[in-house]
């Protein structure tokens, strides 16, 4: 199957992050958990956690962080080196190509310190190896020479925490997920959340916005802050350009629609998807094999970026045999559900 390599990240929906979304962020960015919005639990937690530790003198227990892109996995790291008061260094699993590279960042750090690894599912089998003696007793092996001479020796390493970040947490070895103290599933934003969120971003980039467009931009920014602040950069161009530089509900909403961004938060991909799995595939059930070819996109971006969302509002769903289509899909593309569905829907709804 050929597609576009570039297609995932031009996505103004897509929560991966993408080249102009780096400044913006770095300038948002939340530096204390008092300052971050949403993920109350985890935002709980973690209090508790960084306390319990600043209290005893001790390095945090490693933590990993799961959950679609761009609910801000990277921003909590960041916050929980700043609520410790110790440094952090950020890698990625892609980018430690070799077991003594990240002997070399282990090696460097100093008590107490942070190793953050983005997309730690990544990371290359016996790269990781290297991170159970270390996770769990601060040691670490190294060989030194080659053949028959070759020996091993151990490293101490001064305390540290490891936060791991992934999108895909079921792709993690069970030895490497189990060495982690604290596990927190991040979760979609509420649309008052996001709203907030928005809010708070204008404040800080000087954007005139009423509380209609925030809530406009809110409601259509599919439960993610980096796709809120995205979508608050756009409309803001928009409304320099074709309004008086204010952005209210209407502007937002003429914005969003310019930028084929519905009501739900779906986009042009959404729909071609939905839309394929019911005209295509008599609303399925389909392998997302399938749709990816009758669709000409990736995979990957159809599991990470497009189906999430699309379960969460319940317009897609999996079963056993492939994807589903559900009677909310049909009717958000002016569509009238077959009788199976909208039967399914009433036994559902009798049910509850």
């Amino acid at each position: 199957m050929m597609s576009l390599p570039s297609k995932r990240n031009e996505r103004i929906i897509s929560g991966t992050l993408q080249d102009a979304d780096r400044d913006l962020e770095l300038s948002l960015r939340p530096r204390t958990l008092d300052e971050y919005i949403g993920q109350e639990q985890v935002k709980e937690n973690l209090r508790i956690f960084t306390e319990a530790a600043l209290n005893r003198g001790e390095a945090l227990d490693h933590v990993l962080l799961y959950g679609p892109p761009g609910l801000g996995k990277t921003t909590l790291a960041n916050i929980i080196a700043n609520e410790m008061r110790v440094g952090i260094r950020t890698t990625s699993g892609p980018a430690i190509e070799r077991q003594g590279d990240l002997v070399a960042i282990l090696t460097n750090l100093e008590p107490g310190d942070i190793l953050f690894i983005d997309e730690i599912h990544r990371l290359r089998r016996p790269v990781e190896e290297v991170l159970y003696p270390a996770m769990e007793d601060s040691v670490v092996d190294i060989m030194i020479g080659k053949g028959p001479g070759a020996r091993s020796v151990r490293l101490e390493l001064p305390p540290f925490t490891l936060i791991g970040a992934t999108t895909r947490a079921g792709m993690l070895t069970s030895p490497l997920r189990d060495r982690f103290g604290v596990i927190s599933r991040l979760e979609f934003y509420s649309n008052e959340e996001l709203k907030t969120i928005v809010q708070r971003a204008a404040r800080i980039l000087g954007i005139a916005i009423d509380e209609s467009g925030a809530w406009e931009i809110a409601r259509r920014a599919r439960g993610t802050p980096r796709v809120a602040n995205r979508l608050l950069k756009r409309v803001r161009d928009y409304a320099e350009v074709r309004a008086d530089g204010i952005i209210t509900g209407e502007v937002a909403r003429a914005a969003l629609e310019l930028f084929e961004v519905d009501e739900d938060g779906l986009d042009r991909i959404d729909r071609d998807l939905l839309l394929a799995i019911i005209e295509k595939f008599s609303g399925g059930p389909v392998g997302v094999d399938t749709i990816a070819a009758a669709i000409n996109e990736e995979v990957e971006t159809i599991e990470d970026v497009c189906e999430p969302y699309l379960m969460q509002i319940g317009f897609l769903q999996r079963t056993p045999r492939g994807r589903v289509a559900t009677s909310r899909a049909y009717r958000h593309l002016g569509l009238t559900p077959p009788a199976r569905v909208s039967q399914e829907q009433l036994f559902d709804l009798e049910g509850s």
